[in-house]
């Protein structure tokens, strides 16, 4: 079978088919449209999967967001801008004329990272820190999306009730405070203005407070680690996202997280797949769900 993969970011929309083996090609790649409008990331959408929906069996689409009986919508609609309650798999299923499924991105990602660790791990969860926090649950083998699609938004766990006001309409969301947004959002002073990722070199170069900030999310990511492990009694965390794959970020969570007790503490490693790791996961799942009823439309 080859699958007609996508991955729909905030910043990026990506597509590539992907066979039987995982062998990814033809890839593509075009930025998320700026307008954040229906009518924008359908006309997207639609220029990205034109030259490869001829070679493929059906589409697995991988986004950003709760995916919902197939509509995109958000804890965060921050995160989505003007996209909430986009039809994404009816658009998909027309624009492509294949059966298909769509999935939360983190889910998809946490699906392909599980996939790669070999059979001695049952229960995993993946996390990853990017411009949000989000996530995926592996359970005894299965991955964890829920009736209404929330299963694993990790980000929307308190890490501090007195905390910053999350766009998802709590105070001390993980998200609000661990993720590049929830960073730059806290810089003060030389640092204001600046983004995650400019926060990330003054902290190469020794800035106190950019070192503050980071450690202060890394800490944040830690004890999320540490409730999770206590909550699902996962044999492994893996971490990815532009901020938990930033040199030297999970040598700060794991130092952190050895110094909580043993029975909090877990295996943690970097994500393999990395920005291929949404478009692996829903072509994985694809060719799982495509052959029964697909719990993920």
């Amino acid at each position: 079978m080859r699958t007609l993969a996508i991955d729909i970011g905030g910043t990026k929309l990506a597509a590539a088919l992907v066979d039987d083996t995982l062998n990814i090609f033809a890839r593509r790649e075009i930025p998320t449209p700026g307008s954040r409008t229906s009518e924008a990331l359908e006309g997207a959408l639609s220029n990205l999967v034109a030259p490869l929906k001829g070679h493929a069996d059906c589409f697995a689409a991988a986004s950003t967001g709760i995916i919902r009986h197939g509509v995109l919508t958000a804890l965060n609609p921050a995160n989505l801008g003007g996209l909430e309650k986009f039809p994404l798999f009816r658009v998909l299923n027309r624009l492509t004329g294949l059966p298909g499924i769509t999935l939360n991105d983190a889910q998809a990602a946490a699906w392909a990272e599980y996939n790669a660790l070999g059979s001695n791990i049952r229960d995993m969860v993946f996390i990853t820190v990017s411009t949000g926090v989000g996530g995926g649950i592996v359970s005894n083998g299965e991955l964890l999306t829920g009736p209404g699609g929330l299963a694993g938004h990790l980000g929307h766990m308190i890490a501090d009730p007195c905390g910053p006001l999350c766009g998802c309409g709590r105070k001390g969301c993980v998200e609000a405070i661990a993720s590049g947004r929830g960073i730059a959002a806290a810089a003060q002073y030389e640092l204001e203005g600046l983004t995650a990722k400019s926060i990330f070199a003054h902290a190469a170069t020794g800035n106190i407070q950019a070192n503050t900030l980071i450690q202060r999310s890394a800490e944040c990511i830690a004890t999320l680690i540490a409730d999770l492990r206590i909550i699902t009694d996962c044999q492994k965390i893996v971490l990815g996202g532009s901020i938990g794959l930033a040199p030297g970020y999970i040598n700060r969570v794991c130092d952190v997280l050895n110094k909580e007790p043993d029975i909090y503490n877990v295996s943690v490693s970097p994500a393999s797949y990395r920005n291929n790791a949404g478009i692996i996961g829903a072509a994985l799942l694809a060719e799982k769900m495509i052959k029964k009823a697909s719990p993920y439309k």
